[in-house]
């Protein structure tokens, strides 16, 4: 019994150590690449902040398909069977429902537009030429939570209405992976401008 009063403040001294370590502010957000970028698409970022992008025309592979997990995996078994290789990010076209934005579709680009064809590949996928576009940008690292995604979205229906810019529509650009811890990882959502 004597040892039970020993292990207590040492647990408690360990426990109080531990949540002073975790209060310490984290290092600067940075961007940890798992794939190759697009050609000519600029690096994601800069972070907690909304800025003007120019994105090149690209190729891509899209599908509706329900739900991030059955929508990757339908594009990853396209890109597979098609020896189409692997880029970041990946997009997804998102929706308001309600108050929040929704993932309505989902993409995964193709290094350039000399890689496979454009045109239907199967009946749940589609690839597509886009074209150039300008976007307001909002990028953040951590989870891609309703609240972080409602935080991005407000600081660019911001800007809009400051500068006076008509929106398109919003897209989302996950560049990591599940290999990537998830405070480490880097998202950007964005708002396609209208010409």
């Amino acid at each position: 019994m004597k040892n039970k009063w020993i292990v207590l403040p040492l647990l408690f001294a360990f426990n109080s150590c531990a949540t002073q370590a975790d209060d310490k502010p984290t290092a600067a957000p940075a961007y940890v690449s798992e794939a190759p970028l697009p050609e000519g698409w600029p690096q994601p970022g800069p972070y907690n902040q909304v800025s003007l992008k120019t994105y090149p025309a690209y190729r891509a592979a899209f599908t509706k398909k329900p739900g991030q997990g059955i929508a990757f995996w339908t594009l990853f078994s396209h890109i597979k069977k098609n020896d189409i290789p692997m880029t970041s990010p990946v997009e997804m076209g998102m929706e308001a429902q309600e108050k929040n934005l929704e993932m309505a579709s989902m993409a995964f680009l193709y290094q350039s537009d000399k890689v496979g064809t454009a045109g239907a590949a199967s009946s749940t996928v589609e690839v597509r030429d886009i074209a150039k576009a300008e976007v307001l940008s909002y990028t953040w690292q951590g989870d891609d939570t309703k609240e972080n995604v409602a935080t991005a979205k407000a600081a660019i229906d911001a800007e809009l209405a400051a500068k006076k810019l008509t929106l398109d529509r919003y897209r989302m650009l996950g560049y990591n992976g599940p290999a990537t811890p998830r405070n480490k990882a880097t998202w950007e959502l964005q708002a396609l401008l209208k010409k």
